[in-house]
Formats: structure tokens, C-alpha cells, sequence
């Protein structure tokens, strides 16, 4: 290394250096962003991966003719003076210095790259994700990741001060139903069997809290093989956390507040220090038609199924036996709404579900405008307006239909609203906390009820007698963590008893036999003595888009798959040679 750098050991770093550090003789290595050659001067901007500093080359300078032969990303040491910059620029943190060179050493050339490395770079991102390693050294992408290294950080240092202790689960393990499609790594030495990688530790950490680890966390990858959507990886990373002798959800809520406020500040951001904010899942979706709430704005959604029973007009009479009608009343925007955006909102709320918007417009100084006014009777009308507030400016949208699909649609419809025209403050974060989600849904495609969050969710102790009679009633005792609208996280208090264990695997139509096949050894742990335990998990990719502000899950993996779960730079997933198929067992 002495020989290579040729005594230019680096000293200083390219972004940290400032007016105070006038007159140092010091050495930077990195990348050329940027090269401009004057004639009797060139300039070189240095990058590394604190930031950019000028480097200039006079004429009378020993390495003038090796400045001359520097081109874009080439590496290089520079040692030189640091002087007060004559035209000073506020573009860059270093702009009111630069670096007068006294000596260059190449350390690696660079070919032409296939995009200029840039923060505003324009190209595609799947010829960025090609040439990951290069779109990497984009300031941007840097910071990303560092904010992700920043939570990691603090995560380790909060938990570890309120007495958890950081444990590693194994990926190969074996594969449970009631999640998606596992990833399979066949045997080789177990001909015909197969490992599953984790969709979560879940099963694991509980055994932890049995094995009598009292509080227990890490940070850990997951892995799920289903059909990628917007914001999906087929591996994700998860802050993982159990805790033992819990009864209460606030037992596990409120030192996780103290995590995720910790974790913010981490990253500049002080949040408040009361409680964050608690919905119920009922309240959530009567209100916002969603369990991940955004409610940096109003819109509510208002239920107007009593007045319409009997209205007389069938779409809404027919929907309120076998649903609800529910609106919104966009406050103020009935003058900003043509007669074009109705019927574009239309079409919008056919592509998540509904069959039809209804609506009523009330520009202000205007007349009252509506398709299905002369469907109702002026008493029907004035209750509406009474219940929703209805006032000059402003326009209402209906939905009629299963309560599943209004809640979808019109919990749709109020954030497209807001963000069409831009009804909350985008630098604020609203952080809240959803409980009580139902125990079971029905499943029609497998005509049973399954667990909407996992078989070993514990349930509201006053529920527990409707588990054979009616489970759709029942309430779990698990909570989610929604941050501007995203699930960020989510958890719950876990079953720890033997007797309720069976009756819920039994609710969900688990024979014994398939109990013993998938769950067993899970099963035969409980037989020793479990703890009140409970835990929860967070996404630590989503937690970073949503401190970075960004809205593509790639900003912050360092090198992730695309929708097929393809990566681009390496071609995994490849072929392998027909030996190591036949060392498997896949073939013969």
C-alpha cells in the first residue's frame, strides 16, 4: 500500500474540509467528478463519499502534465495546500475553499462509465441497477444508506440499554404454512427434502421467550416468494422483537415508541414526547377505509347508510342490505373539480374496486350540481348535507357497495385527493398506532377462516368464548405501527397457552395430524411452560424510504432485485451445472 499511494496516506476528507482549515497541507483520495482544463490551470473535483472538494493544478505544478491526463472516475491521491477560494460557491459545503495541488498519484484508471455519475442523473433505473456499483457512488444513494445504517445503530443501542439481548435464528428451517410461498433450498443429504428460508423468525422467537430469554432482538432477513408489487423485494430486512411476561399491548407499544423515537433523532428528526396516537382497527376504517390510516389530513369517510335505506334509489337502497353507502366531503374543492376530473375520478375509483362514483358539486356562488339528485327526495338530501357538513365549495363522492369495497375505494379516493392537491404538509410525520384487528377472515378461495396475521396471535380475553361460535367477532390482540400512511410495523401479544393454542389451530381446520406435521416441535415446546410473551417487527427498508422520503424501496437496498426478483448486475438467478443437480437429488 506504501508503495502504491507513494507516501499520499490519506489525511482528510473531501466534504469535511472548511475556511478553518485554511493553509494545512493535506491528502485526498477519491474519484474525479469533474475535470476543466484551462490551459495554464486545471481544476479537478474530488468525490468521496463525505462530499467534493476542488483541486487546482497550476501550470508550474511538477504533476501539471499527469493532472492533464485525468479523466471522469479516475482514482487518484492529491496532496496540496488548502487556500480560500477567489469565486466561492454555495453549491457544494466545501465551496468557499480548494486545494492548491503539490503532487498526483493515479491509483486507478476508469473507462468511459455508462452514465455520468449524478444525483439528477436522468437515465434508466435498469441501466442503473446493471451498473449498480457505480450508480452507488451517487451522493444521494450514499446518504440513503447511511440513514439505514443509522437506524440499525440505534436500534442496538436503545435496545440494548432496556435489556434486550441481540440473537441470530437459523434461515434453514422448515416450512409452515398461513404465509406466502416459500423459498426452498433442497437437501442434499436428506434426498427429497427441503429447507424453507424464514418469512419471518417468527416461530423461533417465540421458543426464545420459552427458553426463557426474556427479551430478545435482531435484525434479520427475510424471505417471501410471491409476485412482486410496487415496493416488494423477494428479501427484506426486519427489526425483529420478543419480550417475555406481557399482558398488555402497551407493555410492548410504549418501549417501542421510546425505539422509534430514538431512531428518528438518530436522524435529525425530534418527534414529540407524548404517547403517539391509538385507533382502533374499527375506527381506522370507519373513518380512513384503511388499517393503515394517513391522517395528516381529513376526508373522513361518513357512513349515510340510515338515510338512504328507503331513499327509493336502488343502487343505494340495494348497497345498504348487504353493505353501507359512505361518502367524503372534499371541502373546498368543488371549485377546483370540472365536470372532466369528476368523471376522471370515476374511472379512478373503477381501478381499485367499485363499480361507480356518485357525487354531489356545490361550487361557491354557484348552483348545486349532482347525477343522482333527482334520484332523492330534497328531506333526503338536506339529512346528507346535515350529517356531512355540506357547504358552498364543496363536493361529495359515494360509494355503494360491500363495506369491503367502499372502504378500499373511498380509502383510495381520500389520499389520491390529497394528493392531487396537496392537502398535507410532506415534512411532518404522523405516526399512530392501529388495534384490535380481527382475529380470523374468511377465506372463500379455501372456504375456511384464516389467521389475517398468524395462528399464535392472542385475542381479547372477553372474545374468547365466540372462537367456536363466531369468530368473525373476535378481536386480536395485535397492533400495527403506521407511519404517513404505511404500515411500518406490527405485532402482537402471543397465545401462550396449551388449551387456547389447540382451539384456535382447531378454528382454522388444522387436523392433528397436520398440526404434528408442520407445527410440531413448536407444539411439543408449549408443553413446558411459556411465558405471557409478545413481540413485534419492523420493516427496516420501509423505515428508511419513509426517513429518506423516498418512494422507491431500491433507493435504500444496496443491491436490490427488480419485479421478476431478478438482479441485473449479477443475472442471479442463474443456471447451475448438472453435477450439482444430480449432488441434490433433482435430478437423476
Amino acid at each position: 500500500m506504501a508503495e502504491q499511494l507513494n507516501g499520499l496516506y490519506r489525511n482528510a476528507m473531501c466534504g469535511e474540509l472548511r475556511l478553518a482549515d485554511l493553509n494545512k497541507e493535506v491528502v485526498l483520495n477519491g474519484w474525479v467528478q469533474r475535470r476543466r482544463n484551462l490551459g495554464g490551470l486545471i481544476f479537478i473535483d474530488v468525490r468521496d463519499k463525505s462530499g467534493i472538494c476542488q483541486v487546482v493544478f497550476d501550470q508550474n505544478c511538477s504533476v501539471f502534465e499527469k493532472a492533464e491526463t485525468l479523466r471522469s472516475e479516475f482514482v487518484i491521491a492529491v496532496k496540496g495546500i488548502v487556500c480560500e477560494r477567489q469565486s466561492k460557491t454555495n453549491k457544494i459545503p466545501t465551496g468557499d475553499i480548494e486545494i492548491i495541488a503539490s503532487d498526483l498519484k493515479i491509483l486507478s484508471e476508469a473507462e468511459t462509465t455508462p452514465f455520468e455519475i449524478l444525483d439528477d442523473t436522468n437515465v434508466s433505473e435498469q441501466l442503473r441497477l446493471k451498473y449498480r456499483y457505480l450508480d452507488l457512488r451517487r451522493a444521494s444513494l450514499q446518504n440513503k444508506l447511511q440513514v439505514r445504517y443509522n437506524i440499525t445503530k440505534a436500534t442496538r443501542n436503545y435496545l440494548d440499554k432496556i435489556g434486550f439481548t441481540e440473537i441470530e435464528t437459523p434461515f434453514l428451517g422448515k416450512s409452515t404454512p398461513e404465509g406466502a410461498r416459500d423459498y426452498l433450498v433442497p437437501s442434499r443429504v436428506h434426498e427429497g427434502c427441503f429447507y424453507a428460508l424464514p418469512q419471518s423468525p417468527q416461530l423461533y422467537k417465540q421458543l426464545l421467550m420459552i427458553s426463557g430469554m426474556d427479551r430478545y432482538f435482531q435484525i434479520t432477513k427475510c424471505f417471501r416468494d410471491e409476485d412482486l408489487r410496487a415496493n416488494r423485494q423477494p428479501e427484506f430486512t426486519q427489526i425483529d422483537l420478543e419480550m417475555s411476561f406481557v399482558e398488555k399491548e402497551t407493555d410492548v407499544m410504549y418501549p417501542i415508541e421510546g425505539l422509534v423515537k430514538e431512531i428518528f433523532a438518530e436522524n435529525g428528526i425530534n418527534l414529540p414526547q407524548e404517547h403517539f396516537k391509538t385507533l382502533t382497527y374499527a375506527e381506522a376504517m370507519d373513518n380512513y377505509g384503511s388499517d393503515k390510516p394517513d391522517t395528516r389530513f381529513g376526508l373522513k369517510l361518513i357512513n349515510v347508510s340510515d338515510i338512504v335505506a328507503d331513499c327509493g334509489f336502488k343502487v343505494f337502497t340495494d348497497a345498504v342490505t348487504f353493505g353501507s353507502v359512505r361518502c367524503i366531503n372534499a371541502k373546498g374543492l368543488a371549485d377546483k373539480l370540472s365536470r372532466k376530473d369528476m368523471d376522471a375520478l370515476g374511472e379512478f375509483i373503477k381501478t381499485v374496486g367499485a363499480k361507480g362514483l356518485a357525487w354531489a358539486t356545490w361550487q361557491t356562488g354557484g348552483e348545486f350540481k349532482s347525477p343522482i339528485a333527482k334520484f332523492l327526495t330534497q328531506e333526503v338530501l338536506d339529512k346528507i348535507f346535515e350529517r356531512t357538513n355540506f357547504e358552498q365549495g364543496d363536493s361529495l363522492f359515494f360509494v355503494a357497495d360491500k363495506n369491503t369495497v367502499v372502504y378500499n375505494a373511498l380509502g383510495a379516493l381520500r389520499l389520491h385527493l390529497a394528493e392531487k392537491f396537496n392537502l398535507f404538509d410532506k415534512s411532518t410525520f404522523d405516526i399512530l398506532w392501529v388495534t384490535e384487528f380481527p382475529m380470523f377472515e374468511y377465506s372463500e378461495e379455501e372456504g375456511r377462516y384464516v389467521a389475517m396475521h398468524h395462528p399464535f396471535t392472542a385475542m381479547k380475553d372477553e372474545d374468547l368464548d365466540f372462537l367456536e361460535t363466531a369468530p368473525e367477532k373476535i378481536r386480536a390482540k395485535a397492533y400495527d405501527l403506521v407511519i404517513n400512511g404505511q404500515e411500518a410495523g406490527g405485532g402482537s401479544i402471543r397465545i401462550h397457552r396449551q388449551d387456547i393454542q389447540k382451539r384456535v389451530f382447531a378454528a382454522l381446520g388444522f387436523t392433528e395430524e397436520e398440526i404434528k406435521n408442520k407445527f410440531g416441535f413448536f407444539v411439543e415446546a408449549f408443553k413446558y411452560g411459556a411465558p405471557p410473551h409478545g413481540g413485534l417487527a419492523f420493516g427496516l427498508d420501509r423505515l428508511a424510504m419513509l426517513l429518506t422520503g423516498t418512494e422507491n424501496i431500491k433507493d435504500v437496498i444496496a443491491f436490490p432485485k427488480v419485479q421478476n426478483a431478478s438482479c441485473l448486475m449479477s443475472d442471479a438467478p442463474g443456471f447451475v451445472e448438472e453435477k450439482q443437480l444430480k449432488e441434490l437429488n433433482l435430478i437423476k
